[in-house]
C-alpha cells in the first residue's frame, strides 16, 4: 500500500493536495502534505490552488473544504462512511424545529446561532442565514464573544460540551447555560429557564471524549505525582476542571513542545494522537500517556485505511474522480458566509 500511495502521489504532483486530520492512523497521516486540526485544514482549503483536495478526516471536514475551495476545485474522501457521531446528534430538521419552537416563545430576538465545525453543511448554512457563524475548538471563546456582540443569546450546536466549557471560561454561570433535548417537548425545558439562559446547549457529545471520567483525572494524578493532565474542551465539564489546561489538538500540541525537558502529561484526546505524541516527545525526555487507557479510537475517522487512500489517489491518476464529496449550490452559499465569519474571527 505505501508503495501503491506513493507512487500516486507522486505522479499527481502538484494537482492534488492531501490533508490528515490529526485523529488519522499513521499509516495514512505519514503522506499528508499538511496535518493539523479542523480549523487548520478549512484554512489550508481555502489557500490552495491544487485541483483536487484528498481530506483524510470526516464527511463535514471534506464539506467545509468543498465550501471553502475555489470554482473547479474537487474534494475527494477516501472512505464515505467516515462520519461523526456528534455531527448526526444535530439533524437539520430536528434545528429548524428548535428554532421555531424558540420563536414561538419570541426568544429568538438576540438569538444568535453558534455551530461547531463538526456539523453537516445545512447547520452551516442554517447558522450563517440566521447571522451566525462556525466556530471549531481554536476559536470558540472568540466566536462567543462575536455573537455576544450582536446579539443577548446563543444557540449553540452540537456539541454541549464544548459550549459549557466555553461559557463557564468567560465567568457564565451554570445555571444560564440550559440544554435543548432534540427529542424531548420543547427541548425539555420551561419559558422561564429559556428566558434565564444566556446560552442554549444541543443535547449532543463527542463519543471518544465523553468517555474521560473525573475518576480517571484522580487515578492518574495518584499514579504519576506532578503529571499535568491536558484534555480536549470536548469533555464533560467536571473533567475539565480537574485539568490543568483545555485545548484543540493544535494547542495541546503546542503545551507539550514548549514544556521543558522532564515534563509529564497525561492527554485527554484521541488515542492516535496522543500515541503519536508519546513518540515525538520521547526523543526529548517528554513523558505523554493516554488520560484513560481503556479509551476509545475514533471509530469513524478510522475507517479510512491506506487501502481507500491508495484506491482513491490511483483513479485521480487515471483521471477518474471518486468518492467526490458536494455540498448543493443553495446550501453552499450560506454555509460559506457562516465558515468565512469563522476564518474572520481567527
Amino acid at each position: 500500500m505505501d508503495a501503491r500511495i506513493a507512487g500516486a502521489r507522486a505522479e499527481l504532483g502538484g494537482a492534488a493536495i492531501l490533508l490528515g486530520h490529526h485523529y488519522q492512523r499513521d499509516e495514512v497521516i505519514r503522506f499528508a502534505d499538511a496535518t493539523g486540526d479542523s480549523y487548520k485544514l478549512s484554512k489550508i482549503a481555502s489557500e490552495t490552488d491544487a485541483n483536487y483536495i484528498v481530506f483524510c478526516g470526516v464527511h463535514f471536514m471534506a464539506e467545509s473544504a468543498d465550501v471553502l475551495g475555489h470554482p473547479g476545485q474537487q474534494v475527494i474522501l477516501p472512505d464515505l462512511n467516515a462520519g461523526c457521531s456528534m455531527a448526526d446528534m444535530a439533524e437539520i430538521s430536528q434545528v429548524e424545529a428548535c428554532w421555531e419552537a424558540l420563536e414561538r416563545l419570541h426568544l429568538t430576538d438576540g438569538l444568535i446561532p453558534l455551530t461547531y465545525m463538526n456539523s453537516a453543511a445545512a447547520i452551516k448554512a442554517f447558522c450563517g442565514e440566521r447571522g451566525g457563524l462556525v466556530c471549531t475548538s481554536s476559536n470558540a471563546r472568540a466566536a462567543f464573544e462575536w455573537a455576544f456582540a450582536r446579539g443577548k443569546r446563543i444557540l449553540f450546536l452540537p456539541d454541549q460540551h464544548l459550549g459549557r466549557n466555553t461559557g463557564f471560561a468567560m465567568g457564565i454561570p451554570l445555571d444560564e447555560m440550559v440544554v435543548w433535548d432534540p427529542w424531548a417537548l420543547q427541548g425539555g425545558q420551561t419559558k422561564d429557564r429559556f428566558e434565564a439562559s444566556r446560552v442554549v446547549l444541543w443535547k449532543g457529545h463527542c463519543a471518544v471524549h465523553q468517555r474521560f471520567l473525573p475518576s480517571h483525572v484522580d487515578q492518574v494524578r495518584a499514579k504519576y505525582p506532578g503529571i499535568q493532565v491536558i484534555v480536549h474542551p470536548e469533555c464533560r465539564f467536571e473533567v475539565c476542571q480537574k485539568a490543568d489546561a483545555l485545548g484543540s489538538t493544535e494547542r495541546l500540541i503546542a503545551l507539550v513542545e514548549n514544556a521543558p525537558t522532564g515534563s509529564m502529561f497525561a492527554v485527554g484526546t484521541e488515542i492516535h494522537l496522543v500515541n503519536r505524541m508519546a513518540r515525538r516527545f520521547a526523543a526529548e525526555g517528554k513523558k505523554v500517556i493516554t488520560l484513560d487507557d481503556t479509551g476509545c479510537l475514533c471509530t469513524t475517522m478510522y475507517r479510512i485505511t491506506p487501502q481507500h487512500l491508495a484506491w482513491a489517489l490511483e483513479n485521480l491518476v487515471k483521471g477518474r474522480v471518486v468518492n467526490r464529496i458536494q455540498v448543493r449550490p443553495s446550501v453552499k452559499h450560506w454555509a460559506k458566509v457562516a465558515l468565512d465569519r469563522m476564518l474572520e474571527v481567527g
